[in-house]
């Protein structure tokens, strides 16, 4: 309805968010809060920019921080992840230690008597969370295809891994100082941990609202990953951080292309001076 009373083309993108949006979400979420949720990010997360091509945030996510913060209830909390026939309840891995203090993470995660919570279970998604973010090895063939394709850039995705790891390596350094359990996650835990993978490899790699050039790249998912841990880590209200992590990126890629374009603009200046 926006595009025809915008006279705007419909584009085939809209099918591409619109694949991703259900996989942000949990898996009982009700249907018209989603609906409310695809119209929010597609309208004002898109279009109201001028269309594809144009919009500063990724719209999927866009759709998911409309649902997190406009019914909360149903995507936080203990009660929101069914699992299973019998429909029971449980506490995602991350909220776990986000609501102890002074305790190892680990420990606390190895003593949670409802779920498996091990490393390899989170791997290969037998946890509650998100429809898209359980199973990590599907997350990794979906990357390598789309490197493969050369749909998106794999700087983006290595440098939040970078960042990521040394932003908990320094957290795990100060956990001993802070009655933080999330400060005890280490680097192999938070991979696998919530959204991390998929935000990275289906929403940062996004190529109309992240860096456009490959140092601004680097920069880019650097940053995202780093972000990600320090969200966690700091805020225990809010145990997951890869998507406030994205949007905040999201509006500060223009700035860094702007910087990465004006050094090399100086570094060629420099170059034929002399």
């Amino acid at each position: 309805l926006f595009s025809i009373v915008r006279k705007h083309d419909i584009s085939e993108g809209f099918l591409v968010t619109c694949a991703l949006i259900p996989l942000t979400m949990p898996p009982s979420i009700p249907l018209w809060q989603l609906a409310i949720a695809t119209s929010f990010g597609i309208v004002i997360g898109k279009e109201i920019f001028g269309g594809v091509g144009m919009n500063i945030f990724n719209p999927a996510l866009t759709a998911r921080c409309f649902i997190f913060f406009s019914y909360p209830s149903r995507i936080s909390g203990d009660q929101v992840w069914l699992v299973g026939p019998d429909g029971y309840s449980g506490a995602t891995a991350l909220s776990i230690p986000a609501s102890e203090l002074n305790k190892d993470a680990l420990t606390l995660l190895n003593g949670f008597n409802q779920f498996d919570y091990s490393w390899w279970n989170m791997f290969w998604g037998w946890i509650p969370g998100s429809i898209g973010e359980t199973n990590k090895l599907f997350i990794l063939i979906g990357a390598l295809f789309l490197i493969i394709v050369g749909v998106t850039s794999w700087r983006v995705m290595l440098g939040s891994l970078i960042g990521l790891v040394v932003m908990s390596l320094i957290t795990n350094f100060l956990a001993p100082y802070s009655s933080n359990a999330m400060l005890t996650i280490p680097p192999h835990y938070h991979i696998v941990m919530g959204s991390f993978m998929f935000g990275t490899v289906f929403m940062a790699t996004e190529p109309v609202t992240g860096a456009h050039t490959d140092f601004g790249r680097w920069i880019f998912g650097i940053l995202v990953g780093a972000l990600t841990v320090i969200i966690r880590s700091i805020n225990p209200a809010y145990p997951e951080g890869i998507m406030l992590a994205i949007l905040l990126m999201n509006a500060f890629a223009p700035l860094i292309d702007y910087f990465v374009v004006q050094s090399n603009i100086k570094k060629r200046l420099a170059r034929y001076a002399q």
